[in-house]
């Protein structure tokens, strides 16, 4: 038995108990927030080690079990799969203490859809099995879109949801300008569109030299057979492709597709650079940011970085070179293969050569991308700090703005009426703090009394918060148990009046700054005072409200539309004899929307409880 005066009495039979079995565990705080997790060939002897006195920790392992009140864990039955289970939860969690690549948004891909007899190609956040072929991730939208709009010139693929049939009378404007081969015209069989959406597909993978020897092959037939329009299609296009191929530097005489992955950090920062080599060939190259490195050894970063990217990568490469040797990599190298569909992945760390040079200029880049963001973070900050200063100063107020919040409605013709709450601290957004309110009380538009029910629910919320916060083991929602510094109301004197009157209701007007914000003028309204204010235009602090102002507008305007959207689905089941509450929600449940209701098929219908072969024939005859 561990004996430790720092070993709370629920976590000893914990250590006691643990199996001597791979698997993953999770170390939790007192508030039941998943702080760490790891994964261990031999669980016991692993998390064991985290309260051994003698261990010699670093600063943040011993700050991580400082935290810790409960464990918990789940035995795999390999390796391998503790690996796997590993990453999943990470993804799930974001645990504080693990590595975890920065701002974990679904990063974008390149979706075609190859499962459809015309493939289109698209942008998607999420990869499915669905039989299509994804590319990426990128850590940009505007980077796909860039690349979209250069595939697109070579291979002119579909953008339009129309059924092709060859048939139709006339092609769309894109096929005038050369965006669009038009199946729907007979333009290009279904048999030609296809092979020209694998090209595509080659396209991405870097494989560009097999496509332009097919084309030139294609071109000389054409010439040959006195299609000479053709002919100058198909040159058009290998024009294009040289364009691109050109700017591709030769870094290898090896043909091996290889990843080089390098690693910069600074005061706290880490940036790991990927090229991705293909046919030789410095095709692309991307930068990923890292967040919980702290007192974290480079090569546990490294490995951290590697399961991360990997298992949202749609393409696994031959070989990836590393700049130094990572801890797990044999495990990882067999998960790599697994992922590559049983075929060799080698991972290596060269120490000479071309690859050195390679991975020396993978670290260059990561060091210069790394420095250019900190230069950028703190320019941006300088204009934020100045941005609130000058505020506070033209407000006259005496404490610091830290959290401003932000409050807008949006209705049209007074249904569906919507309030959105935005919230900003040192002048960043905290999408994550952002509320919606359905308005209830109000009937018809009236905006005044609109902005009255959601400050009254906002600060009711909080009222409430102080209360559970009293209770042991009870969490309030952090949106509403802070005050803030300022509030902002979009609109002018009315607006604001009610605004005065809720604070008044909650006696916080000595608490809680509010101004109103009107849109014609920019001028900026204070209780007690009959002239505005107007800050320069060209003032910092009116570019930080004129921008906050703005994303409560965004924010209402996409509640808003989702209500309505929610609202239009739900009348037309409503309408639909024998369709009720509980059966309209089955319905959206399991499949999202109209559309795909009216697109499955009666047995699928049947499948939901409540819906016979009757109801399901109705269903369909009334949605059609």
């Amino acid at each position: 038995m561990l004996k430790d005066n720092h070993i709370s009495e629920k976590i000893q039979p914990q250590l006691d108990t643990l199996p001597s079995k791979p698997g993953c565990y999770l170390m939790k705080d007192k508030t039941d927030q998943v702080i760490y997790v790891g994964k261990a060939n031999n669980l016991r002897n692993r998390v064991r080690s985290y309260f051994h006195a003698s261990a010699g920790h670093s600063l943040k392992v011993t700050q991580m079990v400082s935290h810790i009140s409960d464990i918990e864990w789940i035995v795999v039955a390999s390796e391998l799969e503790a690996l796997i289970l590993e990453m999943n939860l990470i993804k799930k969690y974001r645990p504080h203490y693990n590595v975890r690549l920065k701002d974990d948004k679904r990063y974008p891909y390149i979706k075609v859809h190859w499962q459809n007899p015309y493939p289109k190609v698209t942008v998607t956040r999420r990869m499915i099995q669905d039989g299509s072929r994804y590319f990426g991730p990128y850590t940009s939208v505007w980077a796909v879109h860039q690349t979209l709009n250069v595939l697109r010139k070579i291979f002119p693929y579909l953008t339009c949801d129309r059924e092709i049939t060859g048939q139709d009378q006339r092609a769309c404007l894109y096929f005038d300008i050369k965006l669009c081969a038009a199946p729907c015209v007979g333009s290009i069989t279904q048999q030609d569109y296809r092979l020209m959406i694998d090209d595509l597909c080659q396209f991405l993978l870097g494989h560009t030299e097999p496509i332009v020897s097919k084309l030139r092959a294609k071109m000389e037939q054409a010439s040959e057979n006195l299609d000479y329009e053709r002919a100058a299609a198909i040159r058009d296009q290998l024009i294009a492709i040289e364009n691109v191929v050109e700017r591709q530097k030769v870094v290898s005489s090896e043909y091996l597709d290889s990843d080089v992955l390098a690693l910069a950090r600074s005061q706290g920062d880490a940036c790991v650079q990927v090229f991705f080599i293909r046919g030789g060939k410095l095709t692309g190259r991307d930068y990923f940011l890292l967040e919980g490195t702290y007192e974290t050894s480079d090569e546990d970063v490294m490995a951290g970085f590697i399961k991360q990217f990997y298992d949202r990568a749609s393409v696994i490469p031959e070989q990836v070179l590393l700049p130094h040797e990572v801890e797990e990599a044999q495990i990882i190298r067999q998960w790599l293969r697994q992922k590559r569909n049983g075929q060799k992945v080698e991972i290596k760390v060269p120490k000479r050569g071309k690859k050195k040079e390679l991975l020396q200029m993978a670290l260059e880049n990561a060091t210069e991308t790394l420095q250019s963001l900190q230069a950028q973070w703190q320019a941006d900050r300088h204009r934020q700090e100045q941005a609130l200063s000058e505020l506070q100063g033209a407000l006259e107020l005496d404490q610091p703005l830290n959290r401003i919040e932000c409050y807008d409605i949006s209705n049209l013709q007074g249904t569906a009426a919507v309030g959105s709450m935005v919230v900003f601290e040192q002048g960043i957004p905290k999408k994550k703090q952002y509320r919606q309110f359905k308005i209830s009380t109000v009937q018809g538009q009236d905006d005044f009394a609109s902005m009255q029910e959601v400050l009254n629910r906002r600060f009711n919320r909080w009222t409430a918060s102080q209360e559970i916060e009293k209770t042991p083991g009870k969490k309030s929602d952090e949106a509403f148990s802070r005050l803030p510094d300022l509030i902002i109301v979009d609109g002018g004197k009315g607006q604001l009046n009610k605004a005065v009157t809720v604070l008044d209701d909650y006696e916080l007007r000595d608490k809680v700054f509010v101004v109103g914000l009107a849109k014609q003028f920019e001028e900026i309204f204070v209780p007690d005072r009959s002239i505005p204010i107007r800050l320069s235009h060209h003032s910092q602090g009116l570019f930080l409200i004129q921008r906050i102002r703005d994303e409560a507008h965004r924010f209402a305007i996409s509640s808003h539309r989702n209500q309505r959207i929610k609202k239009g689905v739900s009348s037309r089941l409503d309408a639909i004899p024998g369709i009720g509450p509980a059966k309209r929600k089955a319905l959206l449940n399991q499949f999202g929307s109209i559309k795909k209701i009216q697109a499955a098929s009666i047995e699928a219908l049947c499948a939901i409880n409540g819906i016979n072969h009757t109801l399901a024939e109705i269903i369909k005859a009334e949605l059609a």
